[in-house]
């Protein structure tokens, strides 16, 4: 007996945020995890990786939640996943 994978995705929950024994503000640790988070989007469409930002909240600490939704391995369809 065999098993195959027909379709596959990974969702996950991220959160950007700064180490606060490093004594930044809310609003500079706001800065710099949007800055991440710009950089973790741009990384992923510069290497071609599918995905859907399904949630994003900047909460009152100044980190950033995101609840991602992307292609898991470029050899395997998607399928409905992305519809």
């Amino acid at each position: 007996m065999m098993k195959r994978v027909k379709a596959a995705c990974i969702y996950q929950t991220l959160c950007f945020l700064q180490k606060p024994e490093y004594g930044f503000s809310s609003e500079q640790s706001l800065l710099m995890n949007r800055a991440e988070y710009e950089k973790y989007t741009a990384d992923m469409d510069k290497i071609g990786t599918r995905y859907q930002i399904l949630h994003k909240t900047e909460n009152s600490d100044g980190s950033i939640t995101v609840k991602v939704r992307k292609h898991y391995n470029k050899d395997i369809d998607v399928g409905e996943y992305f519809d």
